[in-house]
C-alpha cells in the first residue's frame, strides 16, 4: 500500500483529538451515502417505467415497420412480401394503412387515427392478448367491425358489451375536395364495435382498429398501403432480419425497429432521466460540502503532524496526497455503503414489492413501483461519486495548503 494511502486510511479510523471532527466526518460520509441511495434508486425507477411503457408499447407495435422513402403510401402489388417471407424467423408480413380520421357515435365525437389491418394480424399473441375480448369476436363476423382502445373508447361513449354499437368514420377524401361541404370533403362509412384494446395510453386514447379491405375501399387506397408490418420470431435477432431487408428492398424503403417507431418517446424518456441524473447530480455536490468541511477541519487537526512529515523529509506533494486521498476516501466509502443499501431496497422492491402504486384498487398498470437494476447505472453513480468527491477534495487541499500555518 503506498505511504500516502496508508495514512488517510490511519487518520479516517484513528481517533481525533477533537470528537467533533469523528462527527462532521461520519455526518460526511452519511450525507453521500443518502445521495447516492437517491441516485440509483430514482434511477432504477425510470428504468421500470421505461420498461412498463417499452412492455406496453411492444403489445401493438410490429418488430419491423417498411414505409416508402418517397410519399406517403406504397404499392403492395410491386412489393416483395414473398422474398421477406422467406427470411428465417419472419412470421408475418402484413400491408396496413393508417389514416387521421373523425369518429362520432351518437353526439359524441373525437379525432384519431384509424388504422386498417388484415384478419392475420390479429393471430400475433401479444396483439390478441392485448384485446379485451366481449361477445362476438370481430374478425370472424360476417360485417365490419372496429375494435377501438380502450381510451377511445372511453371518450366515444362506447360499450363493447353492446353488441348494436355503431360508429360513423370521416376520413378525408383524396384528389380536389371541397372544404366547404362535408359531404365533399369526406368519405364515410360506418363500423360495429364490440370489442376494445388495451396498451399504452397514447395508442388507447387515439387508435381505432379496422378491417384492412373495408378501409382501403373508403379511403380510395387501392393497391396501396401506408406501411408494411413485419413480426418475427421473438427468440430471433431483429437488427439481423432488419439488415437482410433492406438489402432485399434497396434504398427505397424506410426499415423502422420499434425504437426507431417510437423514437420521440423514446428519447423523451432517455431526457427526463438525464434531467432527473443531473438534479440528483447537484445534491450530491450539496452533500460534498460536509465532506469539505471535514477535510478542512483534519488538515487543521493534523498540522504537527505535516510538520513532523517534512522534517522527516516529506514535501508538499506527499501531504497533498494524504488529504486528497482522505477525501476521496470518504466521498467513497459513503457512495458504496449508499449504493448497497440502493442496490438491496431496489431489489426487495422488484421481487417482493414494498411502495405501491395508489391505494391498490387495481386501477393502475403495475400495482408497485417498478424498478430495474442496470449495471451501467451502478458503475455511473460510482463514477460520479468518485469524480465529485476528488474535485472537493483537490481543492479544498489546495487552497489549505496555500494558508500559512
Amino acid at each position: 500500500m503506498k505511504l500516502p494511502l496508508f495514512i488517510a486510511q490511519r487518520y479516517l479510523l484513528a481517533k481525533k483529538s477533537h470528537n467533533l471532527i469523528n462527527i462532521v466526518t461520519w455526518i460526511s460520509i452519511v450525507s453521500v451515502a443518502v445521495a447516492a441511495f437517491a441516485m440509483i434508486f430514482v434511477l432504477s425507477i425510470f428504468n421500470g417505467f421505461n420498461v412498463v411503457i417499452s412492455d406496453n408499447i411492444h403489445k401493438m407495435s410490429a418488430d419491423l415497420q417498411i414505409t416508402s422513402v418517397k410519399g406517403k403510401t406504397l404499392n403492395i402489388n410491386d412489393f416483395p412480401f414473398d422474398k421477406i417471407k422467406e427470411i428465417k424467423n419472419v412470421e408475418l408480413v402484413l400491408p396496413t394503412i393508417t389514416e387521421d380520421a373523425l369518429f362520432r357515435n351518437q353526439d359524441k365525437q373525437q379525432i384519431g387515427q384509424i388504422k386498417g389491418v388484415p384478419a392475420e394480424y390479429y393471430t400475433v399473441e401479444r396483439i390478441d392478448k392485448s384485446i379485451v375480448k366481449s361477445g362476438r369476436f370481430g374478425t370472424d363476423a360476417d360485417v365490419d367491425f372496429a375494435i377501438p382502445g380502450v381510451g377511445m373508447a372511453y371518450y366515444l361513449g362506447i360499450n363493447p358489451n353492446n353488441p348494436f354499437t355503431m360508429i360513423q368514420v370521416y376520413v378525408p377524401r383524396r384528389g380536389n375536395a371541397s372544404s366547404f361541404s362535408l359531404e365533399n370533403s369526406f368519405n364515410t362509412g360506418q363500423l360495429f364495435v364490440n370489442q376494445s384494446f388495451a396498451t399504452n395510453q397514447d395508442i388507447d386514447e387515439t387508435t381505432i382498429l379496422a378491417p384492412y379491405e373495408w378501409l382501403s375501399e373508403l379511403i380510395e387506397y387501392e393497391g396501396l398501403a401506408s406501411d408494411v408490418e413485419i413480426f418475427v420470431n421473438q427468440s430471433s435477432n431483429v437488427n439481423k432480419i432488419k439488415k437482410e431487408i433492406k438489402k432485399i428492398l434497396g434504398s427505397d424503403y424506410n426499415v423502422h425497429d420499434q425504437y426507431e417507431q417510437q423514437s420521440t418517446l423514446y428519447k423523451m424518456m432517455k431526457s427526463e432521466k438525464l434531467a432527473v441524473y443531473l438534479i440528483l447530480v447537484f445534491i450530491l455536490v450539496m452533500a460534498t460540502f460536509n465532506v469539505i468541511g471535514s477535510l478542512s477541519m483534519l488538515i487543521i487537526e493534523k498540522k504537527k503532524d505535516t510538520a513532523t512529515l517534512r522534517a522527516m523529509g516529506g514535501d508538499n506533494s506527499l501531504i497533498r496526497s494524504i488529504f486528497l486521498n482522505e477525501g476521496t476516501i470518504i466521498a467513497v466509502v459513503g457512495g458504496i455503503i449508499g449504493l448497497i443499501l440502493g442496490i438491496v431496497a431496489v431489489l426487495l422492491q422488484q421481487y417482493v414489492g414494498i411502495i405501491r402504486l395508489g391505494d391498490g384498487s387495481g386501477s393502475y398498470i403495475v400495482d408497485y413501483y417498478p424498478v430495474s437494476l442496470q449495471m451501467q447505472d451502478v458503475l455511473i453513480v460510482l463514477a460520479t461519486i468518485t469524480v465529485i468527491g476528488g474535485i472537493a477534495a483537490f481543492t479544498t487541499v489546495r487552497i489549505s495548503m496555500r494558508m500559512k500555518p
